[in-house]
């Protein structure tokens, strides 16, 4: 019995740790996959690289991202390190 006292603390910390830290993480990164995935025309994205740009085409493993009027680049879908909404602005504007 006194071993078990003794253990829940470290249990206590493990939950507390796990609700605070690791679970809105995993959230956070699902939420993120499914942006990814549902990525389409129009949309503003930003590529682990930090070029941001508006999305002209797609494919299942590739995005054709325009970065500058009548510059346009391929993607790998999964370099993709953010996706914005459809219309919206720049923090700048």
């Amino acid at each position: 019995m006194e071993s078990l006292i003794g253990f829940a603390p470290l249990l206590l910390v493990f939950v507390i740790m796990y609700v605070l830290v690791l679970r809105p993480q995993q959230q956070q990164v699902k939420t993120l996959r499914r942006k990814i995935a549902d990525v389409k025309r129009g949309d503003t994205v930003v590529t682990g690289g930090g070029i941001v740009g508006k999305v002209t085409k797609t494919d299942e493993a590739e995005v054709e991202v325009e970065i500058a009027q009548g510059v346009k680049i391929k993607v790998v879908r999964a370099t993709l390190s953010d996706v914005r909404p459809l219309n919206a602005k720049p923090a700048n504007d």
